[in-house]
C-alpha cells in the first residue's frame, strides 16, 4: 500500500492540509485521535467512511515526513 494514493493535499480543502481520499479528514485529526487513546476499531466505528488502509496511510505518511525532517538536519 503507498500512502500517495490515499493522502490528497487540495489548496482549498481544509487550508491545504493532507486528508485522506480527498475527504475534509486531515492526516492530523486521525494521528490525534490515535494520540488521545483511540483504537483503529473506536476511529473506524466513529469514522465508517474511513478503512484501516486510510489509517495506516496517515501513519507511514507521519513517518515518512518526519524521516525527512530528520535526514535534512543532518
Amino acid at each position: 500500500m503507498n500512502y500517495q494514493d490515499i493522502i490528497t493535499i487540495e489548496p482549498g480543502k481544509r487550508g491545504g492540509k493532507p486528508c485522506i481520499r480527498h475527504m475534509r479528514i486531515t492526516v492530523y485529526d486521525v494521528l490525534g485521535w490515535l494520540a488521545s487513546g483511540m483504537t483503529t476499531d473506536q476511529i473506524l466505528k466513529d469514522y465508517p467512511e474511513l478503512t484501516m488502509d486510510d489509517i495506516q496511510a496517515c501513519l507511514q505518511f507521519a513517518a515518512d515526513r518526519e524521516h525527512t525532517i530528520t535526514s535534512a538536519h543532518h
